[in-house]
């Protein structure tokens, strides 16, 4: 594949774009703060959501933990392997953080399942994708109160996904 150029999205830095067969595939980067991890994505993304499950709260230090997922072909690890610590192993989704700077990276099955759930904020380029629901919302802080309108699931999504939780009106 060859570097063909970069363009601007919405007045954030956009991507790579890569020519692959002829087709124009458009790389999102991403790294840690101290940009010992680096990685690279090609969208489409899978989802992306909110979760406010309280492995993510106390993980990213925040209400909630926003991810978005791929599929494992469309991951590439550049740097920092060898930085990337896993949390949690065997206790549901894991947490995979840089050990230099703390940075919240990749969480699910990390780094064997078929996705790779992505924290968005490690992302240095505009993904093309924003938040779609909100997930353990049962289990959210008591001064989290949700007023984005999105959709909301007591725990967790699935493919076929059952009502939301509440109107977010009501929440």
């Amino acid at each position: 594949m060859s570097n063909v150029g970069r363009h601007r999205c919405r007045s954030r830095r956009r991507v790579s774009t890569q020519c692959n067969g002829g087709l124009m595939t458009d790389i999102i980067h991403g790294s840690c703060l101290c940009g010992g991890v680096r990685f690279e994505v090609r969208p489409p993304f899978i989802r992306a959501n909110h979760c406010h499950c309280s492995r993510c709260r106390k993980h990213s230090g925040t209400a909630v933990c926003t991810q978005a997922r791929v599929w494992r072909e469309q991951f590439t690890l550049l740097q920092g392997e060898s930085l990337i610590r896993v949390y949690g192993e065997g206790e549901g989704a894991v947490k995979a953080f840089c050990t230099v700077c703390g940075s919240s990276l990749f969480g699910g099955h990390w780094p064997h399942g078929k996705q790779v759930s992505i924290r968005m904020g490690a992302l240095d380029d505009d993904p093309g994708i924003e938040p779609q629901f909100h997930t353990y919302v049962g289990s959210r802080a008591p001064w989290d109160h949700i007023t984005d309108g999105l959709p909301q699931y007591d725990s967790a999504w699935f493919e076929s996904p059952a009502a939301p939780t509440s109107s977010p009106a009501s929440t």
